[in-house]
């Protein structure tokens, strides 16, 4: 299914793909996420500080919660990147091949990122259940919160990189994120 034709600037342009469509919604939507809890940890941190300098009184939980936010938002963060293109890449060698076979080498590229995707996904998954019944200290939520960006980011990583190696065998760019 794909949606209707968008007029920008008086010229038409494509339709988008339905893949296109979910990942867009689901970078964006990660993106928020991450971002939201990036501000949620520097007010955490900063309660934590004046709590412990000024009331000298540390809050137990502050710290811990942090770290719990921490990983939202790397993990969120690093699967968005994967979608735009905003992760370190090794170009060097890439950009000495012929045209035809750096097309191929992207191919590749990109069906191992998705198979270090499925990795991240299977074992953060796995990790998570392994746990699933402890709680984490000061904050007595279940310990499998702390697994649950890893198998997310990596199931993100599995369908970007699918979207990217559609694109790539269809000779296409992929739309970014935010346009």
């Amino acid at each position: 299914m794909m949606q209707d034709c968008l007029v920008e600037d008086g010229v038409r342009a494509k339709p988008r793909r339905l893949l296109t469509q979910l990942n867009i919604g689901l970078a964006r939507v990660s993106t928020v996420i991450a971002v939201v809890g990036l501000l949620c940890i520097v007010g955490i941190v900063f309660y934590e500080v004046v709590g412990r300098y000024v009331f000298n009184r540390t809050p137990t939980w502050a710290e811990s919660l942090a770290l719990v936010l921490v990983l939202y938002v790397t993990l969120l963060g690093a699967a968005v990147a994967v979608r735009d293109a905003g992760h370190i890449g090794m170009d060097s060698i890439l950009v000495l091949l012929p045209l035809h076979v750096q097309h191929w080498f992207e191919i590749l590229i990109h069906l191992l990122v998705a198979g270090f995707g499925v990795a991240m996904a299977c074992n953060g998954w796995i990790l998570g259940m392994s746990v699933a019944n402890f709680l984490i200290p000061n904050l007595g939520l279940p310990e499998i919160l702390r697994y649950i960006p890893l198998a997310l980011s990596g199931a993100l990583i599995v369908l970007f990189s699918v979207e990217h190696t559609l694109a790539l065998l269809r000779h296409e760019e992929v739309e970014p994120t935010w346009n």
